[in-house]
């Protein structure tokens, strides 16, 4: 391996020069799957304090974490020790994950017999776009995430921060991969188990997938290629099949005893730190950019949690507010419809103490019903 290495550092320090007027032939959008796009945007996605100010807490030098401003005094002083103490569950760099062990949790690329490899052609890309992905891949070479190969093709998907996102068209291994049916966990309890606590804490893994290693046997069936060689990817690659049913089950088997309990009960500094001691035990790291403690409230899947309970995140019915009416008898009932889902509306948390009531609409093709309770608090 030291030998690889060192014939890589000097491939890479041998730097092409490339003008930026130079283009491809051919250069074109990269013709991204609907399922590849779709988890692109959901790992952007960050959950986010509804409304608070949040000031950046610095564990060290370079090191910061945020929390909301507007906390108790003592809750605040008692959060910013606790965060110190756990400075080592954060992570700001690929040489900050060890990853997940592998007695926990593999990721396994089972193919069926008759499929057999399909190679890919090296891809056109602009100039710019190529020194990019040269970036990132020194990066996740030096940080232990590839392996040199000795063949699909490789996708760049610009980030927000100019910076670019490799992704491997896996389509052609998907397709040879049995589903991996491993159950996630139904959004709406989710959000009925968030809401209704007076502090919250939101955080999220640091680059969760790349904290997960590949089983031996499956690292060569993630083979890319680029203009500086082909590699393969030891830890569990964006964009692969069953990836996020792997990285559930990796969840529920650090984490099932605190399940809808201790994570989901608010108790706040002491729950903080039984996970993040739960954290350190199996070193897996967290992104401080992306998580957020003490919030009174937060934007989670499609709607604000808060202490009031759940209501819409008007973000998420904008495009409905800005839809162009029709033009048609109908337009009345669709102005209603608009108004309606535009209006923050709060649904509480049942009470075990008052009966539930079943309110039912009946008409001879269709029926609607809603069950709920007086709430003389309003």
């Amino acid at each position: 391996m030291s030998n690889d290495t060192t014939d890589l550092e000097v491939h890479f320090e041998q730097d092409m020069c490339l003008e930026e007027s130079q283009d491809f032939e051919g250069d074109r959008d990269c013709d991204l799957s609907p399922d590849l796009l779709r988890m692109v945007k959901q790992e952007e996605k960050q959950i986010l304090p509804h409304e608070e100010e949040i000031e950046n807490i610095a564990l060290e030098e370079g090191k910061v974490v945020k929390i909301v401003m507007r906390i108790a005094k003592k809750t605040k002083q008692d959060l910013v020790e606790l965060l110190r103490e756990f400075k080592d569950v954060f992570a700001w760099s690929y040489q900050d994950m060890s990853g997940l062990n592998t007695d926990i949790v593999v990721h396994r690329l089972l193919t069926r017999e008759e499929c057999k490899p399909v190679q890919q052609k090296l891809r056109r890309m602009r100039p710019d776009v190529m020194l990019k992905i040269k970036e990132e891949v020194k990066k996740q070479f030096d940080a232990g995430f590839l392996q040199v190969s000795g063949l699909p093709t490789l996708f760049p998907i610009p980030k927000k921060d100019g910076k670019v996102r490799m992704c491997v068209d896996y389509r052609d291994l998907n397709k040879a991969s049995p589903m991996d049916n491993f159950p996630l966990p139904h959004i709406d309890t989710l959000v009925d188990n968030t809401a209704g606590y007076s502090l919250f804490s939101f955080i999220d893994g640091f680059l969760g997938y790349y904290q997960i290693k590949m089983h031996p046997e499956d690292i060569e069936k993630t083979i890319f290629i680029t203009l500086w060689g082909t590699f393969c990817y030891k830890v569990m690659s964006f964009g692969l099949k069953n990836a996020g049913a792997t990285y559930q089950r990796a969840m529920v088997t650090l984490f099932h005893d605190m399940m809808h309990k201790e994570i989901d009960v608010y108790e706040h500094i002491e729950v903080l730190k039984k996970l993040f001691l739960r954290l350190r035990k199996f070193q897996l790291k967290l992104n401080s950019a992306k998580c957020t403690f003490g919030a009174r409230s937060g934007k989670l899947l499609g709607f604000v949690v808060s202490e009031r309970g759940i209501e819409v995140d008007l973000n998420m019915v904008k495009a409905i507010q800005e839809l162009l009416p029709p033009c048609t008898q109908k337009e009345r009932a669709f102005d209603k419809v608009k108004q309606y889902l535009s209006n923050a509306l709060v649904l509480s948390l049942p009470n075990p103490d008052r009966p539930l009531i079943l309110y039912l609409t009946v008409f001879n093709n269709s029926m609607g019903y809603v069950l709920g309770q007086h709430d003389e608090s309003g």
